[in-house]
């Protein structure tokens, strides 16, 4: 099985998410808002899924999606990244890492 990390590798924005999950597409829509390419993981709809939340779980992901990683670093669930974005730091963050440019 990929590890996370080889997941998360070279890539700007990560999200692992289930496609029935609210509170992931509430925080897909807010980065994408940023104009953020992400790349974006659906463990309801990869046949390892279940082994790659076992992972996040593993790693600290509480609930286990979303589970967001900008310049590979693990951010957290929801309520991380909305307190970056409350904070006005999730943009400067989502620039550092190369997701956006503005």
């Amino acid at each position: 099985m990929e590890s996370i990390r080889d997941l998360v590798a070279d890539k700007p924005v990560v999200v692992f998410s289930k496609s029935s999950c609210c509170m992931s597409h509430s925080i897909q829509t807010l980065i994408s808002g940023f104009g953020a390419k992400m790349t974006v993981y659906e463990l309801d709809q990869l046949s390892n899924g279940k082994e790659i939340e076992k992972a996040l779980i593993q790693m600290g992901c509480k609930p286990s999606v979303p589970a967001v990683f900008i310049g590979e670093q693990l951010i957290g669930g929801a309520n991380q990244v909305m307190t970056l974005q409350v904070k006005n730091q999730l943009a400067a963050l989502l620039r550092r890492a190369g997701a956006i440019w503005v």
